[in-house]
């Protein structure tokens, strides 16, 4: 018979992934030392999240729309209506942003991911699959987001 895998430990897998996306490294799991998401926004004032790159979103369109996610997948974790969802709304709402604006974006996208952290620790009455790929899904593409943004901070530099 397979071995079975105790939900908190996935659970607890998942808290440990999300810190080093997030808040900072650990293991490391994949990031480099002060690269995590909140660590690399820590680095950006309003004049540079709102710099537009080509055609490219800006940086503060990468972090409403990564609060949005993550908003989108709590939902999904908990069983909500999705009904609403429009993936294309902040991308087209959100460009630049003043220094309260940019305070706001950060706070928001800070409060969110401590509701998502909270919901590990409830990990014993998950239903199964919601709960899992929604995690999955949250870990994945905010990797993403973060080394977009990390390339787009390059090109401030520069």
């Amino acid at each position: 018979m397979p071995k079975q895998i105790d939900i908190s430990e996935v659970a607890a897998g998942f808290r440990f992934v999300l810190i080093e996306t997030f808040e900072t490294v650990q293991g490391p799991v994949y990031l480099d030392r002060g690269t995590s998401l909140f660590e690399t926004l820590a680095e950006i004032t309003a004049e540079g999240a709102s710099q537009p790159m080509g055609n490219c979103a800006t940086i503060a369109a990468h972090v409403a729309h990564t609060t949005y996610y993550l908003r989108v997948l709590e939902d999904r974790m908990l069983g909500r209506d999705l009904s609403y969802v429009n993936w294309d709304q902040i991308w087209d709402e959100v460009s630049r942003v003043d220094a309260d604006e940019w305070e706001r974006l950060l706070a928001e996208l800070r409060a969110t991911y401590e509701r998502i952290m909270s919901h590990l620790d409830s990990a014993d009455q998950w239903q199964g699959i919601n709960e899992l790929s929604s995690l999955l899904g949250i870990i994945a593409h905010s990797a993403y987001h973060l080394g977009e943004i990390r390339q787009m901070m390059c090109h401030l530099k520069s």
